[in-house]
């Protein structure tokens, strides 16, 4: 149950006054819901001003604060033309306040003639006269509200200003309670920080790196304290030991012999097969590395000692991928697997429920439709989930509940992910890496080009798709809109296929399950030769006839989303070829993206990067149910930060001995207990509890 000192900050704005439905909406799209929301919501930049006493041409290209007195109204020659008012400062220097639109009339109300006002924009030349354009306010001299010197302009959405939010936060800000400290006090003093309260209060009130940081470290601690409190629930319960006797095993025939990183990381997950302690292990391994390969074995090694294993995928596409392929590695051996999507029903779902409850069923593929209340397992005893930055530490865990011990943990990822990265979200987790590609597989060309060349783009995939060979075309969105210029995979398809006729085929995230297999299987089959996607493709599609893949409007994905789209091809004995085709002007972070792509297919350096350039925020995808780690902490906070952090929870953990189950008993462990729920880490606690 959440602490009742934290109440106010779980309240929803829409309690607060002045916000109605209307207000409401922007709000939610910001994802501010509740009156921490608004206080995490940072600034983005600030407006600095300057106090003026009169006006002066050393302070062009400044903001200004000065009082003025109005003193002429003029209108423009015809309804476009700018109105503008002319006033003067104390000692009769003139300024232009200029008007643009229809907010001429509403200017003359704001600014009537003779009276005194405070103006606050930025002020100009324009010939040898000193203007400001819509200035930023305008306030009557008996108003309490002045702008201040320094004003936080926060992200927005359509429906709100910045200066309304900057009013809500205020609001929000003296809601605040007084929390207990739960940073071990010598570490407060060390770096400067004041308290939580003082903090926040100054993250909107001035531009404070140190605010900010105490603020980030926050969140770090408590991800790495609930992490921790994870790993002391695991250690505490008990699993099956899996003996594998190398059976099943030693009867796959592969048409390769394993890498020395794949020999290597099976033995690590044997040896923690083999004790009562569930085994909890990420395994990182770039696109291609051979990670299916390792979850099988894993899986198997469960049926050999006899109990079953689950293979838990994000989408059903990869799920039925990987039913596909273990099947091809599996047949004539004495291992029956099944497949278990939230599409099947009926019979074929009951006859699935029933072998699982009996024990036939050895080895079940997924998503996650596994987690559902009516799944029941026989002798659950190994779990794998692939793609695991797909799901939260709840969803991680829940599986927990379908065991009757606790199944030993195996996640996967194919998005590597750098060192410091690692320990801020997995760190209640060992860590295996699969650092080598298997034999003859041969690095991804990577090219970058200009949208300007579309015309030769098509030609060149023509002449692709001539010789036999298959491609993917990427495109950001389904369809187009009116208010983007981003290619949209619908229409780009259309074009296509006036070209390419029936070779061309269409995937997207919008299309219906059964729709979907479809498609992707006349792909996968050679029927359709050139199959344009949104990212539904991203991960784990397998054609090893495709040898080409055409990233539209690359400069718009993230780097790890581009190192997954370039692993869909590369997957076959020829040489393949990514084109990342970038819009015709920008940034010098998109660019930077770009030549970072062209110069490496290394995975754990593109990750490292990708943690510089975009922040741990973005490293990981959109912002769904576990991709996006951090709401405050930025990357550059996390590498700086968050070895303190994990030593801090350790330290806690082990000087709190008071006999509780998370051995938070003394009073800066009831403060840490705050935290925790402060920022909604008590959720994977809470699932081993009611496991």
């Amino acid at each position: 149950m959440r602490p009742d000192i934290l109440n106010p900050l779980f309240a929803e704005v829409r309690a607060m006054q002045g916000v109605g439905p209307k207000l409401a909406k922007p709000l939610e799209r910001l994802g501010l819901e509740r009156v921490k929301d608004l206080l995490y919501h940072f600034p983005a930049s600030w407006t600095y001003r300057k106090p003026a006493a009169l006006l002066d041409m050393d302070d062009v290209g400044q903001n200004i604060i000065i009082r003025l007195i109005i003193a002429e109204h003029r209108g423009g020659s015809s309804p476009r033309a700018p109105t503008r008012i002319f006033a003067s400062d104390a000692e009769g220097n003139y300024v232009t306040l200029t008007f643009f639109g229809r907010n001429g009339g509403w200017a003359r109300k704001q600014l009537p003639l003779g009276e005194e006002r405070i103006i606050s924009g930025k002020l100009e030349r324009y010939g040898d006269e000193l203007q400001i354009v819509h200035p930023d306010h305008i306030e009557r001299m008996d108003s309490g509200d002045r702008p201040g010197l320094a004003e936080p302009i926060y992200p927005l959405s359509d429906g709100i200003t910045s200066r309304r939010l900057g009013q809500l936060i205020g609001d929000a800000t003296t809601r605040m309670p007084a929390l207990p400290e739960w940073i071990e006090p010598s570490l407060l003093a060390a770096r400067g920080w004041s308290d939580w309260q003082t903090s926040l209060a100054a993250v909107h009130r001035q531009d404070s790196e140190m605010a900010r940081d105490r603020l980030a470290y926050d969140e770090l601690f408590s991800g790495q304290l609930a992490m921790r409190l994870v790993r002391r629930a695991m250690d505490r319960r008990v699993g099956a030991a899996v003996k594998g006797d190398g059976r099943l095993t030693g009867l796959l025939r592969l048409p390769f012999d394993l890498t020395g990183a794949q020999k290597r990381t099976i033995a690590e997950i044997e040896g923690d097969l083999a004790q009562s302690r569930p085994m909890l292990r990420l395994l990182q391994g770039d696109v291609g590395s051979g990670k299916t390969m390792v979850a099988l074995i894993t899986l198997l090694r469960a049926v050999e000692a006899g109990f079953q294993g689950a293979l838990l995928a994000p989408t059903e596409i990869l799920a039925r991928q990987h039913f596909s392929g273990l099947q091809r590695l599996l047949s004539g051996l004495p291992v029956n697997i099944a497949i278990l999507t939230g599409r099947d029903k009926g019979r074929a779902r009951e006859s699935t429920l029933m072998g699982l409850a009996d024990g036939s069923i050895d080895i079940l593929i997924g998503t996650h439709a596994i987690f559902q209340e009516a799944v029941q397992y026989k002798a659950l005893a190994v779990a794998v989930i692939d793609e695991q930055h797909r799901f939260g530490v709840s969803q991680r865990l829940m599986l927990s509940r379908k065991a009757k011990g606790v199944p030993h943990l195996l996640v996967m990822t194919a998005t590597p992910i750098p060192r410091t990265l690692a320990l801020a979200c997995y760190g209640e987790m060992d860590s295996s890496q699969l650092d080598e590609l298997p034999p003859g597989r041969t690095p991804v060309e990577t090219r970058v080009m200009s949208a300007e060349r579309l015309t030769e783009l098509i030609d060149a995939v023509g002449r692709h798709l001539a010789l036999g060979k298959q491609a993917f075309w990427v495109c950001p969105l389904v369809e187009e809109s009116e208010h983007s210029d981003l290619a949209a995979a619908q229409q780009r398809a259309e074009q296509l296929r006036l070209r390419f006729g029936d070779a061309v085929a269409l995937v997207h995230g919008r299309m219906k399950g059964a729709e979907k297999d479809a498609v992707m299987a006349g792909f996968i089959a050679g029927k359709t030769r050139l199959l344009v996607a949104t990212t539904v493709i991203e991960v784990g599609v397998d054609v090893p006839n495709a040898s080409l893949m055409i990233v539209e409007a690359a400069d718009r994905f993230g780097l790890a989303q581009l190192h997954q789209l370039r692993g869909r091809v590369g997957r076959g004995a020829e040489q393949s070829i990514c084109l990342l085709v970038r819009s015709a002007n920008i940034g010098e972070t998109a660019a930077a993206r770009l030549k970072l792509m062209r110069e490496t297919n290394d995975g754990f350096r593109i990750a490292e990067e990708d943690l510089k350039l975009r922040g741990s925020g973005e490293l990981l995808g959109t912002r769904q149910s576990g991709d996006r780690p951090f709401r405050i902490a930025t990357g550059e906070q996390v590498r700086r930060l968050i070895g303190m952090a994990s030593d801090d929870a350790r330290l806690l953990l082990e000087s709190e001995n008071g006999g509780d189950a998370d051995g938070l008993a003394g009073s800066r462990g009831q403060a840490a207990r705050i935290v925790l729920y402060l920022f909604e880490r008590d959720a994977g606690i809470a699932t081993l509890r009611s496991g």
